[in-house]
């Protein structure tokens, strides 16, 4: 098995915020192709981004005038799920999975109960718990968001894990959502977004162990046909 763990910032890295999708999307082609059987890599971004779904309508999730008079972005990735800020304090994670490997992430509910229960148990805080079937939380209050996207042979999976993130970033850049889960009781950004009590090296490091969960979960199993 091939597998990539490291942690890169936009800036240090070199990286644009165009260029760390596109290289998220090159690390699910290697697993498509069966190059490798597991990926995993973390970023983040030291400037405010707005970056709305594979399938998000734009004018649906995004306040275009505060955008526009900020300088922020807008930015389209390729997975699914809703509209995001991403930018300081918050943590962008990727996972990409061979379902040859893990024949049993074909079920959706079952791959974000797979990735995410790793994740809990790596970050080891009391009462984070998973919610809305693609979320974590804490305290009520959303922590990480999730989205996937899927191929022949393998899934992608990118994660957000909020530390020290301003909520007012998304109360002055987002819409409030039309579709929610329920555990959000109809709480606008601000009450209902909130940070693990973590720094983010801790973040960091605690993820990697999620990652060697996945690499030690790697053995020989019986796959659909190819």
């Amino acid at each position: 098995m091939a597998e990539t763990i490291m942690h890169q910032n936009v800036d240090d890295a070199g990286f644009g915020l165009h260029e760390h999708l596109a290289h998220d999307w090159a690390l699910f082609q290697s697993v498509e192709t069966a190059a490798s059987e597991s990926l995993c890599r973390c970023w983040c971004s030291s400037q405010p981004v707005v970056v709305v779904g594979r399938n998000s309508q734009v004018d649906d999730d995004v306040i275009h005038e505060t955008c526009r008079a900020d300088g922020v972005r807008v930015l389209r990735r390729f997975s699914g799920g809703g509209a995001v800020v991403l930018g300081p304090g918050c943590l962008n994670y990727v996972v990409v999975l061979s379902f040859v490997s893990w024949p049993e992430l074909v079920d959706v509910p079952s791959s974000f109960q797979f990735v995410l229960g790793r994740v809990v148990a790596a970050l080891d805080v009391p009462g984070l718990s998973l919610a809305g079937g693609t979320d974590l939380m804490l305290g009520g209050r959303k922590v990480s968001g999730n989205a996937q996207r899927r191929g022949r042979r393998a899934l992608i999976h990118h994660g957000t894990l909020l530390h020290d993130f301003d909520p007012g970033l998304a109360v002055r850049y987002l819409k409030e959502p039309g579709r929610q889960p329920a555990y959000r009781a109809g709480r606008q950004h601000a009450e209902f977004l909130g940070n693990l009590p973590l720094s983010g090296e801790a973040v960091r490091t605690r993820l990697a162990t999620a990652w060697r969960a996945f690499r030690d979960d790697d053995r020989p199993r019986e796959g659909p046909a190819q």
